[in-house]
Order: structure tokens, then sequence, then C-alpha cells
């Protein structure tokens, strides 16, 4: 009787479509600001909404009606995104929505701070910004900035959505303080930060705002981030009966900075994006049906290997939720296609990992194993979401002339570019001259992964010289934005007491460095977390609290030094693992910690190591889980180790050599297999990145 209540109630909650759920998104796009000057204009804000709007009602894992996606932009057939704009919008929002529904916000453009008008609500007194296009300047009679959207006012306005039982997710693309200096500067603009100096809007005591701590004294600096945007009364609306949840996503922590770029990277066809936007839809594409902790995660180790950005993104809320409340899904790796003659068209391109020449399976089924494919296509054509695909002969497979129908295109292998391209210096400084000078001694030492290209040029890395520096006589070595926003952690190569060919020498070997630690966090990229069941989970403690407790993947944590660091792992298959542990340090250096072998059901738990106080910055630590082979001795990574010797082992095929062309191999590109290559395939291997920020006491 009670399974036919339970029964009935479900086919009336299905029967009424009051109950149905909508989806709404908002997206607002600051780029032309009609009080300030040209310079501080963005590029990429318009193209944030168009490509944010394209997956939401193309690529989202739940769907967004048309009527149901409102932009506010500079673009012909969209409001401007203009305070009240914002505000009406934001109103309509709160009075469609109902229990149950979800909402996407996205504000792309130009952040900045201010005294905060109740300095009681904020930490360090200031309160963020976030800048509409008719925004004016400081007002010392209201003590604010005119047609500004003050953080309190938007979590106001999050919380009148939320009140009415629908769910959030808020992405801020800009940031409210921090500094960067841009030391290359480009003919066409390239890149731009999307943080306005207060001082623009004649916001008095720029000064003094400017040595704010962004946390109350006293705090210990291992706890979270104070968060750039305030949710109005965040723990009372939480406990509210009926109340929707929230998640935010911040490019940047209150002290960073988060830049603009023409992405993605060597497309001819490249625009200006924000980085973090890009990132976060490009991780979308690939993985749509993830949690918000997993996408945060993945967003995290492709700001490192790319080299994208120095900022830190913040992440709140319930990230153990699945992004866009959809269901729980795989990451997504093969897509229907349409057969059009010989060819092939999937709905998948630049911003699902795909690139120009990829190879793909043709499977006649979306279940089958990979080794049941039916022939091979190579990509031919490519753009932003679809690609287009030729036959090509392979493993002794040729396409039959009549094609099933329902074929699935799927990925075979992640390719993973080992090359390093680096800007030269700008002519003109001593420095740079003598560098350039020994340009033929820097190639010959280069080897083939590093390839340098002319000053202004696209490239991972730029060199430049920093006149107004601690080291105005060094070569620094930047990211590809050629933004530099903290000098002790960025490396450079100093010339006074060198020799142009020293010069070029110390620089090669500073840069083959950098190249094995970055190599070593794209393979862990490119394989992830695998298919093992093996959890693990990195811990520490220190002399205040000295109870090992987790080091969480998300927010980023902070360690201080003498801070403990220790591994906690579980087998819960029925197949023997070899562990191994290292750490990347800020200097690029690479320690190996541990290796041993977990049998079936067997746990873990050991000290690592303790946080040193020479090199503090962005580190990162990566465990590798691979299956066990019978009868092998436990596999031993040491041999990534930086100061290793450069000795060769023996080493298999797949995931093994992906690992020794990382450290010491020749090759610039290397596949690392995603998929089963058959049916008795075993389980792939699993590599779990945690990065840590390593700072002093009382900084």
């Amino acid at each position: 009787m009670l399974r036919t209540l339970l029964l009935t109630s479900a086919l009336c909650l299905f029967a009424l479509p009051a109950l149905a759920r909508e989806n709404h998104a908002l997206l607002i796009a600051a780029s032309k600001y009609d009080n300030l000057d040209e310079k501080w204009w963005l590029n990429g804000p318009g193209n944030d909404a168009v490509l944010v709007e394209t997956f939401l009602k193309t690529e989202a894992p739940v769907p967004f009606a048309d009527d149901n996606v409102t932009v506010l932009a500079d673009a012909p057939g969209h409001d401007r995104a203009t305070l009240d704009n914002i505000r009406k919008a934001f109103a309509d929002l709160a009075a469609t929505v109902e229990p149950g529904d979800f909402v996407y916000l996205h504000f792309s453009g130009h952040g900045t701070q201010a005294p905060a008008a109740d300095p009681d609500t904020e930490l360090d007194g200031l309160d963020e910004l976030f800048l509409p296009v008719d925004i004016g300047k400081w007002s010392d009679k209201v003590g604010q900035v005119e047609n500004a959207l003050v953080d309190d006012e938007i979590g106001q306005m999050i919380d009148a959505i939320r009140a009415k039982g629908a769910d959030v997710w808020v992405v801020f693309d800009s940031c409210h303080s921090g500094t960067a200096t841009r030391a290359v500067e480009t003919d066409d603009d390239d890149v731009r930060v999307r943080q306005l100096d207060p001082s623009a809007l004649g916001v008095p005591d720029v000064e003094a705002m400017s040595d704010v701590v962004t946390r109350g004294v006293g705090e210990d600096p291992r706890a979270t981030p104070e968060a750039p945007m305030d949710q109005a009364d965040e723990a009372s609306a939480a406990d509210a009966p009926g109340m929707g949840s929230i998640v935010a996503f911040y490019a940047a922590q209150t002290n960073e900075v988060t830049p603009e770029k023409k992405l993605p990277k060597g497309d001819p066809q490249r625009k200006p994006q924000g980085v973090f936007t890009y990132t976060l839809f490009e991780t979308l594409a690939e993985y749509p049906n993830a949690t918000y902790g997993q996408v945060a995660q993945e967003l995290l180790r492709k700001y490192s290997v790319k080299n994208l950005a120095k900022a830190t993104p913040l992440f709140e809320g319930d990230l153990d939720r699945t992004v866009f409340d959809a269901a729980p899904g795989e990451r997504v790796s093969q897509w229907q296609a349409e057969v059009d003659g010989t060819s092939f068209t999937i709905p998948a391109g630049t911003l699902h990992g795909l690139s120009l020449g990829d190879e793909l399976a043709v499977m006649p089924t979306a279940a089958g194993a990979t080794d049941a494919a039916i022939g091979y296509a190579k990509i031919t054509r490519i753009d932003t979401f679809t690609a287009t695909a030729e036959p090509v002969a392979e493993a002794d497979k040729v396409l039959p002339a009549e094609l099933p129908k329902g074929l699935y295109l799927r990925k075979l292998d992640s390719a993973v570019d080992y090359g390093l391209t680096v800007a030269l210096p700008p002519a003109g400084s001593a420095p740079a001259d003598m560098l350039l000078s020994a340009l033929g001694a820097l190639q010959e030492a280069a080897g083939p992964r590093l390839n340098f290209v002319q000053a202004g040029q696209e490239a991972d890395l730029t060199l430049a010289v920093l006149p107004d520096s601690s080291r105005p006589d060094a070569i620094w070595v930047l990211p590809g934005t050629g933004l530099i926003e903290d000098p002790a952690t960025t490396p450079s190569v100093g010339t006074a007491d060198k020799s142009a060919d020293q010069v070029a020498l110390t620089l090669v070997d500073t840069l083959q460095r950098m190249s094995k630690a970055l190599n070593l966090m794209k393979v862990g990229n490119a394989v992830g977390t695998g298919d093992l069941d093996v959890e693990i989970e990195m811990q520490t403690r220190n002399a205040d609290e000295p109870k090992l407790r987790a080091l969480p993947p998300t927010p980023v944590p902070t360690l201080l030094p003498d801070d403990e660091v220790h591994v906690l792992a579980r087998n819960n298959m029925d197949i023997a693992v070899d562990v191994n542990v290292l750490y990347i340090g800020a200097d690029y250096s690479i320690t190996h910690w541990f290796s041993g072998r977990l049998q079936p059901g067997d746990e873990l738990k050991k000290p690592l190591f303790a946080i040193g106080d020479e090199e503090l910055g962005e580190e990162r630590m990566i465990v590798v889980v691979t299956p066990a082979k019978k009868h092998s001795q436990v596999e031993d990574l040491s041999y990534l180790a930086q100061d290793a010797l450069d000795t060769m082992r023996a080493v298999g095929d797949g995931f093994d050599q992906a690992l020794e062309d990382a450290g010491f191999g020749e090759t610039t590109r290397s596949a690392v297999p995603l998929a089963d290559t058959g049916a008795d395939a075993g389980p792939a291997p699993m590599v779990l990145q945690i990065e840590v920020k390593t700072r002093a006491v009382g900084d």
C-alpha cells in the first residue's frame, strides 16, 4: 500500500507543470565605460558573453531556453550593462523564478575597491565594486563611487532570487585589488587587466588603501581568504526555510588581478577573452557533468600547466553539487557524429580540448570498447564548438562503404605538448642586447623543447627586462601575459656578473628546469583521476594544531614554515597499486618523497615533509597511483626529481613513456591514453594534484 501511495504521488508531481524546473541566466559584460578614458576600456567581456550564451543554449547539460537568457553587453541587439539595467534584470529574475529553478549569473568587467560605506561589514574596511558601463567618480557628498555596484548590493540581489527557492551559481571574472606590472607591450593590445586603479575614479586615500591587509589582525593566515563579494546576511539566509543554494566562483582573490587575453592559444582567429571565463567553459565543455569541486580543481590545474595567470581563483558554496544542478556523469571524450559523404561533423571543438590533427576512433555505439572501432578519423577543420574529421587508415582498419547510423567519434589520447615557446625580450636595454647577441648559443643549448620567438609574439613564457625592479640588470621569466605580480617568486637571471654566453646558458638551464616541472603537471592534467578506486588524502598539522586534518583541494590551502604534510591512502580494489608522491616547489624544484605498494585493502599513513622557509609561493603536490604489474618491483618515480642524474631507465609504453618524456626525453609531444584499448585493458592510472600556497609567518 505504501509503495502504491508513493508511486501515485510521484506521478502527480510529474503531472504538475508548475513544478517543472526552469533554467535562467543573466550575463553582464561591461567593456566600454562612458566616463573613463579609452585606455581603461576592455576588449573581452563582450566575447565572454557570446561564449557563455552559446554554451548555455547549445552545450549545457540542462536546457536554457532562449527567452530565459538575458545578456547586458556592448553589442547590437542587447541592452548595455548600466547600473539601472543590471538592477532591473535582477528584479525581473527575482519576480520570475520559482522554487526549484536554477539561475546562472556571470559578471565580466572591471572591478575595484573603495572605502566601505559600513566599515563594520568588511574585515579590511573596503567595499569591492563591480563597475557598470556608466560608472562615475567618487562623490564626497555621499561617500561612494557614483553608479558603482557594491558587493553588498550584489549579495542582496542574489538573495532575493534565492529567497524564491531558486539555486544560484554566480561567476565573477573581474578583480578588485592587487597590482601587476605590464613588462612587455604589444602592438595589438593582447593583454589587459580587469582591475581599475581606484585613483581613476577619484577614490580618496588610495595610498592608504594599498597598505590594507585583507584579513583581520591576528587571524590565522591559513584561514580561507575573504571572498571578494559579500553575501547579504549569509548565516541567517542559509537557514531560512525554502532558501535556494548558492555557489560562487571568483577569478581572483582580493589581493590579486586577473587578465583578459586573446584565446585560444595558436588559433589565428583567437579573440580577447577573460582568461578565467574561457578556462572555466573549456573545463565545462570537457566535463559538463562534474561537480563544482571537480571543475574548480581542473581550473587550478589548467592555470598551472598553461601559465595562464598568477591569480588563484576562489570557490565558495556546496562544491559537491553537480554544476548547473545537472545529473552527475563522467568526463566527455566522445560525441555523436553527423555523416556528410565521407566527412564527419561533431559538436565539439577547441573548447572541448580537441586540436587540428587529433585522431578519433569511429565507434558504432557509445558503449563499446575502443578496440571495437570500425575505423579512425582525423580532425581537418575546427572552431570553438564544432569540428570536421576525415577518415584515415589506421591499425589495418578501413571504414566500410556503408556506415551504421548513430556513429560516435571517440577521443583516443590526450596529446601533451612538451614544447615551451618563449618570447625574447625587446632590444634596446643592456641586458636584452647582451642576451640577443648570444642568440646562437641560446638556441644551440636549448634543444628541441624550447622554441624562441620575437618579442611581442604569442608565447608560453615571456622574457623581459624590468628597469624599475630590484634587479634592473636581470632577464625576468614572466607568464605569457607579460604581467608580473610578485617579483619575489618570479624567476630571473642576472647579467652583471656573466658573459653573454653565460647568460644564455644560465637562462636555458632555468627554462629547462621550469619545463620539466611544467611537463610533469601537464601529464597529470592529461591523465586526471582515472578510474582506480583508491582514496588519497593529503593531511597537515602544526605546533598549534597537532591533530592531523585534511588539506582540501579547494580552496587552495595556505601552509607556513614548519607545517607538516602527511599522506593517507586506502586501496579499495582487489588489485595492488603503486603510490608515488612528488612535490613541485615554487622554485620549480621536483622532490620525490615516497614510493610504495598498497596491496588490496591496505592503508598507508605516512609523514612526508615539513615546509621550509627558503622558497615560498605557489607549490604543488602530485600523487601518482598506477596498477601494479604482477611480479614487478615497486614503481619508483624518483628519477623525475629535478636534481636527479640524467639517466635513462627501461619503461613501458603509454603512461610510463609519457612520464619519461616529461622528465628527460627529447620528444616535444606525447600521447597519454584516455580510454580503454580493449576488453582486457586494466584500470588507467590516476594522478592527484593539490595546489598549496606557502608563505612566511606574518605575511
